[in-house]
This record gives structure tokens, C-alpha cells and sequence, in this order.
């Protein structure tokens, strides 16, 4: 689906686009090549993309967005990371935040990324018994500081919140087998490979049902808002449904200085809830092309990541914030969207990250990994964007305006740069090639929304 494409209003937050409070990293050169055309010598790792149980959900239930990616060189299992998956140091070095090397190939233990501050919530489902042991294993090997790192029980200890109850009084009964045990090591390491100066918190929900991971989204908003704000990532979710809009107020509760991240999903082209609320930055999925001796060349739109417009989450006129869409939410509404042009609806994702499992990053998990994995999908995407925008420091939130609604001041901040002179061009890279069943070219797309992060700055 073409999008249409409407200079956006600068919001006044555009000015940190340019600002003091991040630094921005020298980023590697990448092959330029043409709107729509790969640069030239890209080898794609070849292998087996195996789905966990956890992938798909009945309704009223959330999925997880990750896959795990079985090398053809290398099938058997690993014990330790090679260079068939991306390490903290390839990464932070594709991303412009922190040292770059020639090629940014992964294997070899280069700078890591830096920064942090408050703190970051991984909601999830289900309790992993591992997680601090499986989370300081990865540092370790990986020579990352060593995580502060806490567990929470969204448990009914919480009390009603936003009107709903938890289902669980006690323990949530244990990831282990579910194929959420490795979801959540991914959640934790990768928002500390990102941010590793931020407490990292694991909220752990009851169970996958929409009312429990829901009721965890409101207990991680104010677990975060302990540490003075930062953000929350939740890499899971479901198909839109009628009442979903019920369960938007979780994602705007009044908590500054908190941002909510939600994965675009791993299904070509398509959407799905909470990654269409317009209170949430949603983060779309890459590939990651690289050369016959692992030398970083461009990112590519992933095949299988989601996006496209909701059938929910609509534009409204009326002063009414529980209704959706409006001046509280107005980072898409000149770019393509809202009253009185012609597609009124949410549109996803708003930036993206490397999701493709054959560019999949190292993860250490005990139980459903049984060690080291391969793992990709936008399950990656949510918890590293939240970690990166963390590093940022821009501490933005959801910004209070008159009347008492609130702005989505990280969406604004990402769309104010769409058509500036250098912004743009400096702090994000704007993804041209490969397709993802809509549309995928300058500026914005959906299938990696504004494009992918460049340095710190802007974010």
C-alpha cells in the first residue's frame, strides 16, 4: 500500500533533534546505492528459522514476537557466541552508539554501547527463575557491567489497577517450556546491551492474557516511575480487537518521563495490538546485509516484519482523549493521516531495528534456550529501541498539554526530523530496499517507519 506523504509540523521538541543532551557516535560509511536498489555483494547467512509454541495465541491472548535462527553451518548446539550472530559491539557499532570499527563485524569483543538513566521494564508473562543468573552469564561473556537488575510479580499485591485485577495472588507459575523463558532473557540483555547504566526491571505478568499482561503494563509504570521515569518495552502481542481501546489508558497513565515501546509484530505486513496504540512508539524489524567477510553494507525492510494501518486506533475531532486519536497524538497527522485527509487511522511502525533472525543477536537462556541462541524478530527491536532511546536521555515521556491529555513526546521528537535539512540524514538511516508486502522507500514506510537509528541524537 502507497502511503501518502505530508510535511509534518515541527513539534517544538524537534529542537533536541539537534541537542546537548546525547551524543552522537561516528557511524560506519554505508554502500549508498539507490532508493530501492541493494548495494552490491550482500551474502545472506543461510539456515533453519524455527518458531517457539509462545508464537501464536488464542484470542484474548498475547504471542510473543521473536524467532530463533539455526545456522546451516552450525546446527547443533552453541557454546559460546561466533560471528553468525550479532554481538553488543556489532551492533552498538551499526547504530552509531558507541565506537565504530571498519566493517562492524560481530565476533570480536569491540566498545560497547553506553549510557542509561532511571530505569527500563520488560513486561512479559509468566516467571522466569533464571533470569538473573542467565542475565549476569551474558554480561559476563559479553564484558558488560554487571546489570541492576530486579524481578516484580504483577500479582493482585498491586490492587485494582485501571480497573482490572490480576489473576495471580502469588509467584506467576514458571516460564520454563511456555517459550516466554526466552523471550524474556532476550527482553533483559538487549535493553541492557542498549542502556547499561539503567536499572533493568522484568514485570512479570500472571500469565499471556491480554487483562494480566495489561494490568503488568500499569505495575511497570509505576515501577519505572520510581527511578524518576525512563521506559517500558513489551514484545508481545495480539490482533486488534473492538475493546482494545479500553486497554490504551495503560500506555498514557500519568507517569512523566516514562515511553512505552511495543513490538510491530512478525507477520509480513500485518498488525497487531499493543504496537497500533498511538501512546506507544512502535518498533518495525531489519535485516541487517552484510558481505562475505561479515562487513556491515546497509539495512533492508525484513520480509516478515509487521505493519500497516489499524482498524481500531481512528482519529478523532472530539476533545474526548479516551476515544483514540487527536491533537494528543498529532506526530502522524500532516505525514499522512487524520481530519480532513483521507486515512484517518493509526499507521505502524514509527522506527525499526534488526528483527531478521539470520541477522538474529545472541541470547543466554538456560530453560527454553538451553544456552546460547540465535534470536530475532521484533521481539528484539522493542526492548533495544527502548535501551537506545534510554541512552538518549532526552527523558521525554508523555508531556502534559492543556486540557490534561497527554503528547507522545518521543513519537513527536522521531516525526519532527522526517524533512529536515540534516537531522534526518544524520540521526536516522532512512531504509529504501526489500519489501515487507507494503510499500518501501524514502522517508516513511511501514514496514521501518521514520528509518533506523543513527547515533543518539534525535531519539
Amino acid at each position: 500500500m502507497e502511503v501518502t506523504r505530508k510535511l509534518p509540523i515541527l513539534a517544538a521538541s524537534c529542537l533536541l533533534a539537534m541537542g546537548a543532551s546525547a551524543q552522537s557516535a561516528k557511524t560506519p560509511e554505508v554502500a549508498p546505492g539507490k532508493p530501492g536498489v541493494e548495494p552490491f555483494g550482500i551474502v545472506t547467512r543461510t539456515g533453519t528459522v524455527v518458531a517457539p509454541k509462545s508464537d501464536v495465541a488464542p484470542a484474548g491472548y498475547a504471542h510473543t514476537n521473536y524467532k530463533i535462527f539455526v545456522p546451516a553451518t552450525h546446527p547443533g548446539p552453541f557454546t559460546t557466541p561466533d560471528r553468525n550472530g550479532e554481538w553488543p559491539g556489532s551492533i552498538g557499532c551499526v547504530y552509531g552508539v558507541s565506537t565504530a570499527y571498519t566493517g562492524c563485524a560481530p565476533g570480536a569483543n569491540f566498545d560497547k554501547p553506553k549510557g542509561g538513566w532511571g530505569a527500563i521494564a520488560l513486561v512479559d508473562a509468566y516467571h522466569d527463575h533464571t533470569a538473573a543468573s542467565d542475565l549476569a552469564a551474558f554480561d559476563t561473556f559479553f564484558g558488560l557491567a554487571a546489570a541492576k537488575f530486579t524481578q516484580v510479580e504483577a500479582n493482585s499485591s498491586f490492587g485494582t489497577l485501571g480497573g482490572l485485577t490480576a489473576s495471580c495472588s502469588g509467584k506467576p507459575a514458571s516460564a520454563a517450556g511456555t517459550g516466554w523463558d526466552l523471550e524474556e532473557s532476550l527482553d533483559i540483555e538487549w535493553a541492557h546491551v542498549m542502556a547499561p547504566s539503567a536499572q533493568i526491571i522484568l514485570v512479570e505478568a500472571c500469565s499471556n492474557s491480554f487483562n494480566d499482561l495489561i494490568y503488568a503494563e500499569y505495575v511497570a509504570g509505576q515501577e519505572v516511575a520510581k527511578y524518576g521515569g525512563g521506559d517500558v518495552s513489551n514484545s508481545w502481542g495480539g490482533g486488534e480487537f473492538s475493546g482494545q481501546v479500553n486497554y490504551d489508558p495503560a500506555f498514557r497513565a500519568t507517569w512523566q518521563n516514562v515511553t512505552y515501546f511495543a513490538s510491530a509484530g512478525d507477520s509480513a505486513g500485518a498488525i497487531q495490538y499493543p504496537a497500533t496504540s498511538p501512546w506507544v512508539v512502535s518498533a518495525g524489524g531489519t535485516t541487517i546485509n552484510r558481505d562475505a567477510n561479515g562487513n556491515f553494507l546497509s539495512e533492508s525492510c525484513w520480509t516478515d516484519s509487521g505493519g500497516g494501518y489499524s482498524t481500531i486506533e481512528e482519529w478523532q475531532s472530539s476533545p474526548d482523549i479516551f476515544n483514540g486519536m487527536g491533537p494528543w497524538s498529532n506526530y502522524q497527522y500532516e505525514l499522512f493521516g487524520g481530519e480532513p485527509y483521507v486515512q484517518p487511522f493509526r499507521s505502524v511502525p514509527d522506527f525499526a531495528f534488526d528483527a531478521d533472525p539470520s541477522s538474529g543477536v545472541w541470547v543466554y537462556d538456560t530453560d527454553d534456550g538451553g544456552g546460547w541462541t540465535i534470536v530475532g524478530g521484533t521481539s528484539v527491536s522493542s526492548p533495544s529501541l527502548a535501551g537506545l532511546v534510554n541512552s538518549a536521555k532526552n527523558k521525554l515521556g508523555l508531556a502534559p498539554v492543556t486540557g490534561g491529555y497527554y503528547n507522545v513526546e518521543e513519537n513527536n521528537l522521531i516525526y519532527s526530523q522526517l524533512f529536515s535539512y540534516e537531522a534526518y540524514k544524520t540521526n536516522f538511516y532512512d531504509v529504501t530496499t526489500g519489501s515487507n508486502g507494503n510499500s518501501v522507500g524514502q522517508y516513511y514506510d511501514q514496514c521501518t517507519g521514520v528509518g533506523t537509528p543513527r547515533g543518539l541524537l534525535g531519539k
